[in-house]
């Protein structure tokens, strides 16, 4: 077989691909669904390239900014959310420019598959007047990474580069290139340039929409913006992946493609629809191109039609557009399957213990989210990464010290480094009184187990000190800090009862590793039926490895079983035990 350099690849392994090809050198990121993988990739060519985990995207987009500044190509990568996190110096950095290559890579979320939010990246880069290029499969991933590149450095511009959960995971046919070895760029002192006080900032604002306004002439003859023309009764301007969509639904239609959707192509756009019949803009998300098309005068049918929420499809394009209506044979009803704690899970035995107290919990980010659905229904508030210790704050100091007597924070290690730190020091500082729960399950478990600064180990598998939580919670003001194994039920209800009663703020470190990270067999528990009450004491919180048979008595299915004790703990009637690993 003859030889070739093409090979199937995930969106996110191509993103990678392509910034390693692009001859990046420094690339910093936070792990967020659906980005994750792009640095867990891009790893793999440590020997050429630095990539590291920072503590936030704010970090990392300043990491990053950092590196560009001393001349070399640099990215940071983050979803979508993350990317609120990020604009403090996105929006600045805007206005400084690059020297060598600056691209912030951001992936949304459309559908919401592991989001709090819908937003679309689009809009913020509009409003931080940064330029945004959006790739439609793999292959142009790859390559749009390297025209990222060099059009940053070309237009002294940092630029957004916009995907989705759709294209980030999905896989397509890659042609493989050799890295380019880009030279630095000379660092030359320009405090007029990269110094964002007000009189310097108030010049660069102006050189940026000059900038702005040269990349949307650009945009007009970019190769990636480009015109599909079929039959002109029906013309569609479209993006990402709903290009592929429109071309599965409507393959005879003439298609105008925007591969970079900030700042639009204005004469190309209006070229286009000068010779369409009807023309509809079909983008995910918010209206972001059909709102300008619109304010140049040009009609178009767009959201009138399309929905704003979630994933488009081929049958949906189909149904809005050629008012068919598709006599589709209705899918297999699948039984329900809620979200839940995996088996093992040490916030599971955390959240029964406040479950039993009756407490409500302020919630964050990650794994222990799954707290707030039934049977343990603790988990009150979600918002944002790091907002569970200052929601309990703003409570305290709306109602009183007598109101969050029935309320905790609760929030994992990694979020905790993430944004929970500047929230507890708050409280700290302005004398709080609330309960913080930090729930050290030893690595950042909801987007894949990647390691943190309390880890011991970087992403490219270093070793690093590992940030000890109870010393900087101590050096943050709160003197009252305990750690507790997230399974020692009596203990951890204890402790939470001596907490929650002090008048200063506290925290308790529950301390168990996520069940998935340990590759040991562990031992197996097993229900005797014989000395079962049926009093429903160890089904109370939820593990999937236990069932009730249909005599009422308790079944522990062995090949969910992690393990964890919990259920052994909570009989009173040693109907379940310990069996050791090769008995069964």
């Amino acid at each position: 077989m003859a030889e070739t350099n093409k090979v199937i690849m995930l969106g996110n392994e191509a993103i990678a691909r392509g910034a390693y090809e692009a001859g990046v050198k420094v690339s910093a990121a936070y792990p967020g669904t659906p980005s994750t993988e792009i640095s867990e990739y891009l790893v793999q060519y440590k020997d050429s390239l630095y990539c590291e985990w920072s503590p936030n995207e704010k970090v990392a987009t300043e990491v990053a900014v950092g590196a560009s500044i001393a001349g070399t190509r640099a990215m940071a990568c983050m979803k979508h959310v993350g990317f609120n996190v990020a604009a403090d110096p996105a929006y600045s950095v805007s206005y400084m420019g690059v020297n060598g290559g600056l691209v912030i890579v951001v992936a949304d979320d459309p559908g919401l598959y592991s989001s709090q939010n819908e937003q679309d990246t689009r809009m913020v880069a509009r409003a931080a007047k940064l330029p945004v290029l959006e790739p439609s499969d793999s292959a142009e991933a790859k390559e749009y990474m390297k025209l990222a590149f060099e059009l940053s450095e070309k237009f002294d511009r940092p630029f957004v580069y916009r995907t989705t959960t759709r294209l980030a995971h999905s896989q397509g046919i890659v042609e493989l290139n050799d890295r380019q070895e880009i030279p630095d760029k000379e660092y030359i002192k320009n405090i007029q340039k990269t110094v964002m006080m007000p009189g310097n900032a108030k010049v660069r604002h102006a050189e940026i929409e000059k900038r702005h306004e040269e990349l949307a002439e650009e945009a007009n003859t970019l190769p990636v913006n480009r015109v599909e023309m079929n039959d002109t009764k029906i013309g569609i301007i479209t993006s990402g992946i709903p290009y592929q969509y429109v071309k599965e639904a409507l393959p005879e239609a003439s298609v105008l493609k925007l591969g970079m959707v900030n700042p639009l192509p204005k004469k190309l756009i209006g070229d286009f629809a000068s010779k369409v019949e009807r023309l509809y803009i079909v983008e995910e998300l918010d209206p972001v191109i059909e709102e300008q098309v619109r304010s140049w005068g040009i009609e178009v049918t767009g959201k009138e039609i399309f929905t704003l929420q979630g994933e488009y499809s081929a049958n949906m394009l189909r149904e809005a557009i050629l008012k068919e209506t598709l006599a589709l044979k209705a899918p297999a009803k699948a039984p329900g399957r809620p979200p839940i704690l995996c088996p093992g899970c040490p916030h599971r035995s955390v959240y029964y213990v406040l479950n039993k107290l009756k407490l409500h919990a302020a919630g964050d980010i990650g794994c222990y989210t799954l707290g707030a659905v039934a049977p343990l229904s603790v988990v009150d508030t979600t918002m944002c990464m790091g907002s569970s210790i200052s929601t309990l704050h703003g409570m305290e100091k709306a109602k009183g010290k007598e109101y969050i007597k029935d309320w905790v924070a609760v929030i994992g290690d990694s979020t905790f480094l993430h944004t929970g730190v500047n929230s507890l020091m708050n409280m700290a500082y302005n004398h709080g009184t609330g309960t913080v729960l930090i729930l050290d399950n030893s690595t950042t478990g909801m987007t894949g187990h990647q390691d943190h600064a309390a880890t011991g180990k970087t992403l490219q598998g270093d070793p690093a000190y590992a940030v000890d939580i109870p010393v900087l919670c101590k050096a943050l003001g709160v003197k009252n800090v305990a750690e507790v194994n997230a399974f020692d039920i009596a203990a951890l209800e204890k402790t939470v009862k001596e907490e929650i009663e002090k008048d200063e703020a506290s925290v308790i470190i529950t301390k168990s590793p996520c069940v998935l990270l340990s590759k040991a067999k562990k031992p197996l528990y097993t229900a005797h039926r014989d000395k079962c009450k049926k009093c429903g004491m160890c089904m109370k919180p939820g593990c999937p490895a236990m069932t009730k048979g249909a005599d009422g008595t308790v079944r522990i299915d062995d090949t969910m079983c992690t393990g964890c004790g919990l259920c052994e703990s909570l009989c009173k009637f040693s109907a379940i035990e310990r069996v050791k690993e090769g008995e069964r």
